[in-house]
Parts: structure tokens; C-alpha cells; sequence
């Protein structure tokens, strides 16, 4: 057996537990360090603002607002109704694809089977410097190419040289094995 003597392993036991605090401190700066170094002009990342107006001398009231929870969720649903009935009428005028399929992508979301509806992911890219409406209509088919539901989805001021998405829902795809694909994509 290999025994170390007193004084080295109170000197060892000592010297590992001053040395602790230390090294923390330094793995601490070093980490600090690393993240303050980091690129932080790239799109999508945060930015510091600051605020030139003085504060206001006292703070807001706490009264309730008027709109309600489910006011605000009709609101919601309501907007994308309109979006939605904007969509079918541009695509009723559509010969073939549209001028944006290659705009758009789907990917199915998996399933449970206890799932109420098939749900699909929808993006978007507008490739052009001005903001954009697209109507896309997605196609939920069976593996044999049977077409089981489509949906009308309309992305209302989709920004100039980004990506948005929204689900693609369908009742009537739920339970069976189906897949999403783009049938048509118009850019107005």
C-alpha cells in the first residue's frame, strides 16, 4: 500500500482546498470572456436598447383591461379567417403551381394516434425586398396519391427576405398515414 506522509497530505488536502476558489474564479473569467467575445452583429440576435426618455413620474394604473382573454382569441381567429378567405380567392385565379412553389415548404408533424387532426408545418420565404401576401394550399394525400383534405393557408405581409411559417390542420387526414405536399403557392 502506498501511504503519503502526514505532512503531504495536509499540505495536499490544504493546497486542493485553497486551490478550489481559484479555479472556479478563473473557469468563471474564462467562460465570461468567451461569451463577451462573441458575434453579436449576425441577424437575429439580441441588441441593447437604450432608453432616452425619462421615466415616467408614476406608474401605470393597475386597472383591467377592457379586452379580455378570449376577446383577443376571437381577434386572432378572426384575422387569420380573413387571411385564410383572402388565400382561396387568389388561388381561384392560379393556373397550375403559382408563381411561388419554390417560395414554400412543408414538413409533416408527427403523429398519435389518438391525434383529432393531421398537422403539417408551412414556411415561407419571401425572397423579395418588399413585404408580400402568399396563399398556399397544402395537400394532405394517402400513400397510394389519394388526395384526403386540402387547406388554404394565407401569410399576410410576409417581411422582405425572411421565413414564416404556420400549421396546416386537417380532420379529415387524422388516423391515417398521409403525407403534406404544396399543391399551390401564389406570391401577390
Amino acid at each position: 500500500m502506498n501511504q503519503t506522509s502526514p505532512v503531504r497530505r495536509a499540505f495536499g488536502g490544504r493546497a486542493a482546498r485553497s486551490l478550489t476558489p481559484a479555479v472556479l474564479a478563473a473557469v468563471i473569467v474564462a467562460g465570461t470572456a468567451a461569451c463577451d467575445s462573441s458575434d453579436t452583429s449576425s441577424q437575429g440576435t439580441a441588441r441593447s436598447t437604450r432608453t432616452v426618455s425619462a421615466e415616467p413620474a408614476t406608474s401605470p394604473s393597475a386597472t383591467e383591461s377592457p379586452r379580455t382573454q378570449e376577446d383577443f382569441a376571437a381577434s386572432v381567429s378572426a384575422d387569420v379567417e380573413r387571411n385564410r378567405q383572402k388565400a382561396v380567392t387568389t388561388l381561384k385565379g392560379v393556373e397550375g403551381k403559382g408563381n411561388a412553389v419554390d417560395d414554400v415548404s412543408v414538413n409533416g408533424l408527427p403523429v398519435a394516434a389518438s391525434e383529432q387532426f393531421r398537422s403539417a408545418l408551412v414556411r415561407v420565404t419571401n425572397r423579395t425586398d418588399k413585404a408580400a401576401f402568399y396563399a398556399v394550399r397544402v395537400e394532405f394525400v394517402d400513400a397510394s396519391g389519394k388526395v384526403l383534405d386540402s387547406v388554404v393557408l394565407g401569410f399576410a405581409d410576409a417581411p422582405p427576405n425572411r421565413t414564416v411559417s404556420q400549421h396546416a390542420n386537417s380532420r379529415k387526414a387524422a388516423g391515417v398515414k398521409s403525407f403534406p405536399r404544396i399543391a399551390q403557392a401564389e406570391r401577390s
